[in-house]
């Protein structure tokens, strides 16, 4: 579970405990200010702020969904996932400075270390660009069933980097849902002319990332008291440079601006409204994550999913057969 990106530094991911911090930032106010956008929504009912957030997680990343599908429509781009996530990575960074700029917070002291940024940023990049190249292999909606059981690692993570204790009811519920994904591939293999291996190596390892980044990302704003925009500006800032060292060393960084600039409305304009949507739905979950938790958040995200593959079903033609509906009520009974 453990990447190589943890020989960089000796020091131990996040503090242990709160004493392993200064005092200041150890000290929390319980009138601490919860944002979204850079809008205060610290109401004084718990389930209203719940249910704005809901709201905007869903919104904005059933759009995102749905771009994000429509862009892998176009003949060619399944090869350039991963210069999709550089241009996503460089608009959440721009969208982060911007929010930062009209906030008033640019000057703001960085509370979370460089080198705990360094490591978000590698998770970051691992989740986000391993999924974009799965879409180019993968029917969308298993690529989102699989997606799905986040819930699975998370809770393996959550026991490993926070030392969290969960129900057998949880470990039941991740057992449901591992069951409902397996239907759901079985039926794939024998309907879709997209099933490829190499995609579900690809989101299974996207996967592994996104369980990681949840529970390092909630141990993080929980420690060190730091805002959305500043987690999200450093690790996409520095994610952005690694991507693009990456692109440059293995030599295609060309080859994917070539192409972007032979279909600029289907790649630049899509791919912006992509990412914006996807800026604002992660501004939500990190809220989420803030105030419910990860787990809570991960449930959040996981039933706005199962809207998703129904809309990708309405509006992209795909095979289609029931043990896709099995897989998918087997899978959210889970939840």
């Amino acid at each position: 579970m453990y990447s190589s990106i943890y020989s960089m530094t000796s020091r131990q991911l996040l503090p242990s405990s709160m004493k392993d911090i200064s005092q200041p930032e150890a000290m929390v106010s319980n009138a601490r200010k919860i944002t979204l956008f850079g809008i205060v929504i610290t109401f004084r009912s718990k389930k209203l702020r719940f249910i704005v957030l809901c709201c905007a997680v869903f919104v904005f990343y059933i759009t995102y969904g749905f771009l994000q599908e429509l862009l892998f429509k176009v003949d060619g781009m399944e090869l350039y996932g991963w210069h999709l996530t550089l241009i996503q990575f460089l608009i959440y960074s721009i969208m982060a400075q911007l929010e930062s700029i009209c906030c008033a917070v640019i000057n703001q002291r960085r509370k979370i270390p460089i080198y705990i940024y360094l490591q978000i940023a590698t998770f970051t990049v691992g989740t986000m660009g391993f999924s974009n190249v799965a879409v180019g292999y993968l029917n969308y909606p298993t690529q989102v069933i699989f997606k799905c059981c986040k819930l699975i690692p998370v809770l393996i993570g959550g026991i490993i980097i926070q030392g969290k204790q969960y129900s057998c009811i949880d470990f039941i519920a991740a057992c449901m849902m591992s069951f409902g994904l397996i239907i759901f591939i079985l039926a794939d293999s024998v309907v879709s002319p997209m099933f490829n291996p190499f995609g579900y190596t690809m989101i299974s390892i996207a996967l592994f990332f996104d369980a990681i980044i949840g529970n390092i990302q909630e141990k993080s704003l929980h420690t060190y008291r730091a805002s959305n925009n500043e987690m999200i500006l450093y690790s996409y800032s520095i994610g952005f440079i690694y991507i693009m060292l990456g692109l440059i060393i293995y030599g295609n960084f060309l080859d994917g601006f070539y192409f972007f600039s032979a279909h600029p409305l289907q790649t630049y304009g899509y791919g912006t409204l992509f990412s914006i949507s996807g800026y604002f739905g992660l501004s939500a979950v990190l809220s989420l994550v803030r105030t419910q938790g990860v787990l809570t958040a991960v449930t959040v995200t996981t039933i706005r999913k199962a809207v998703t593959i129904t809309l990708s079903f309405l509006f992209f033609s795909k095979p289609y057969v029931t043990q896709y509906l099995w897989g998918v009520r087997i899978e959210q009974a889970g939840n």
